[in-house]
């Protein structure tokens, strides 16, 4: 098949014309500093926007997500030195954060369902400072008993929310299960502003430490609403945190904030495309598909899925080739040179590499293939044909599709 007729997985969604008038005006009065207007700066709604949409009291609109994670990490107070307990199977931009605010990233096993291995979580646990569980490429993991152990031993829980935009969990949004929340406004998320994060909590002295942390010199903070509670908190802090500068700019709230109306129908198109796809993947012997825990309605914008029996690397990167040859892009997450998503990569973490083999062994075979919320049944239906002829290619119909 031709890849010339392979669809675009790339490019996000247009900005929505709504857009444009506010970015001009920006443009006009050259004011794309967050704090310069009394009140009501872009960056500012867009926080209130977001936290009424997430249902949180506060959030705080930074330059990304991995600051976002840096902030909350600084916000809770942690000693330097502390030990950080996430998941094996994240980006490098986790690992790096936590590096950034002087602490130690401590990696635990996760599944070939993606999802972080409770018993490995478990025997970790005593020891960590936080827990910061990052759910990758909008895998959840099993946040009840995630958020019961933590609560136990009083141990503080990041949400790395960062692909779970729309996802929910027992009904709740991900996101609000931990003591904060952390976003991407990243041009491959759910809502696209080329680069950006947000932060979102209940925590009121958590958030003010964040807010004078990401660059609220002098009383800028008083641009953060009228609520009491934070003000006190600002009180408190003020002169008393280093300033980091992470500030997100106007120009990048105009550009987000006439999406958040388009994430519910963003959510309900890439949850049908990706169980559209994941149905035909999974009637073949050689992918699965790993199903969703079952608290979780995810807000998917690419697949995942393994494939089996598969006995050599060779055989995999001759399937992520022949995937390649009719138009479609597949990384095996192991097997892509110098990947950002495989932990022994992450060469930055002091110490040994951590022997993970559950983890080493998944990511060998995992793949990932994009599939945004834009795309039609014909798109689905190339991306499928290419995937099942690609696997049929490397093990030469041994076994019949559905076997």
């Amino acid at each position: 098949m031709s890849s010339a007729l392979a669809p675009n997985v790339y490019d996000a969604e247009p900005i929505p014309e709504a857009a444009r008038a506010e970015i001009d005006r920006l443009l006009s009065s050259g004011d794309l500093f967050r704090y310069t207007a009394p009140e009501d700066a872009p960056v500012a709604l867009l926080e209130r926007e977001f936290a009424a949409l997430m249902g949180t009291r506060y959030a705080l609109a930074v330059s990304s997500c991995s600051a976002a994670l840096f902030l909350s990490l600084e916000a809770l107070g942690l000693r330097k030195g502390a030990k950080v307990l996430i998941p094996a199977f994240t980006f490098a931009a986790v690992p790096s954060s936590i590096i950034h605010a002087g602490m130690m990233p401590i990696l635990c096993e996760v599944a070939d369902n993606y999802r972080v291995d409770m018993v490995d979580f478990m025997a970790k646990l005593p020891g960590v400072d936080a827990v910061l569980i990052s759910h990758m490429r909008g895998h959840t993991s099993d946040m009840d008993a995630i958020k019961a152990a933590c609560d136990a031993a009083d141990i503080p829980l990041i949400e790395d929310a960062a692909h779970s935009l729309g996802t929910e969990w027992h009904g709740r949004k991900i996101g609000t299960i931990g003591r904060v929340g952390c976003f991407s406004f990243q041009s491959y998320k759910l809502v696209n502003a080329g680069e950006g994060g947000i932060l979102i909590t209940d925590d009121a002295d958590l958030v003010a430490r964040a807010v004078i942390m990401s660059g609220a010199y002098e009383h800028n903070w008083k641009k953060h609403g009228d609520d009491a509670e934070l003000h006190a908190a600002f009180g408190r802090w003020q002169n008393k945190l280093p300033l980091y500068n992470l500030r997100m700019q106007n120009l990048s709230a105009a550009v987000i904030r006439p999406q958040l109306p388009e994430i519910a129908r963003r959510v309900r198109d890439g949850r049908a495309n990706h169980d559209y796809v994941a149905s035909a993947l999974n009637g073949s012997a050689w992918l699965t598909v790993p199903d969703p825990l079952g608290p979780e309605d995810r807000a998917p914008d690419s697949i995942q899925f393994n494939l089996d029996g598969f006995d050599s690397d060779a055989e995999a990167k001759a399937f992520a080739d022949a995937a390649a040859a009719r138009g479609v892009k597949v990384q095996v997450f192991g097997l892509s040179t110098d990947n950002a998503r495989a932990f022994w990569n992450w060469q930055f973490i002091p110490g040994e590499v951590p022997d993970l083999p559950q983890t080493r062994a998944m990511l060998m075979r995992a793949c990932d293939v994009r599939l945004p919320a834009r795309l039609r049944k014909p798109d689905l239906d190339f991306i499928i044909d290419a995937l099942l002829a690609a696997a049929e290619d490397v093990k030469g119909g041994t076994l019949a599709y559905g076997t």
